[in-house]
């Protein structure tokens, strides 16, 4: 199976091209003169930054590794570039996996190709699915992951208490207690 591994990379971000609705939404790592740019679904980035939260606050609360886990992004890991041209697609991920490497105190993220179905046909044994794999550091994870939550939110419409994006559910306000926001309902509730 080919591996485009990058331990660490120089930079490793999910971006976005086109207007909100109808976005093609990419993983980038770049690092020792290569760059590897992976397709993948709106939702598998927002579960990709999802879990990388979940697992980088496990690792918090237990207190595991000898580097500190920051509890948000460290501003000077701060990446708002686009992503890197050319963006030429060298897959299109199926299915990610996230490990914790105590010893090196990194997160290990894999995304592996999808694997095309076809019925008639099984898939070839000889045939691996090309992986990406990155190494990265906790505060490198939790700026990927503001990153990643923040390209998920665009497009969303605001909410007109406190202007954070609306999800397709709705939210609790922060600033109104109990008002739950949805892109089509009024203003309502109290404290």
């Amino acid at each position: 199976m080919p591996v485009f591994d990058y331990d660490p990379p120089e930079r490793f971000v999910a971006g976005a091209v086109g207007q909100p609705g109808s976005r093609t939404f990419f993983l980038q790592a770049r690092g020792q003169g290569r760059l590897t740019t992976v397709a993948l679904e709106k939702f598998q980035v927002a579960a990709l930054a999802d879990r990388l939260d979940e697992l980088l606050d496990e690792v918090l609360r237990r207190g595991e590794g000898s580097v500190p886990v920051p509890a948000v992004a460290p501003a000077a890991l701060t990446d708002n570039a686009p992503l890197d041209v050319p963006i030429s697609e060298d897959f299109r991920v199926g299915v990610m996996a996230l490990a914790w490497d105590s010893e090196a105190a990194q997160v290990i993220i894999e995304a592996k190709e999808a694997v095309a179905e076809d019925e008639e046909f099984e898939p070839s044994p000889l045939v691996e699915p090309t992986v990406l794999r990155v190494h990265i550091s906790p505060g490198a994870a939790r700026a990927f992951t503001k990153r990643a939550m923040a390209l998920v939110a665009a497009g969303r419409p605001p909410c007109p208490l406190c202007a954070q994006p609306l999800d397709a559910e709705g939210h609790i306000c922060v600033r109104l207690n109990g008002y739950r926001g949805s892109s089509a309902s009024s203003a309502g509730g109290g404290e």
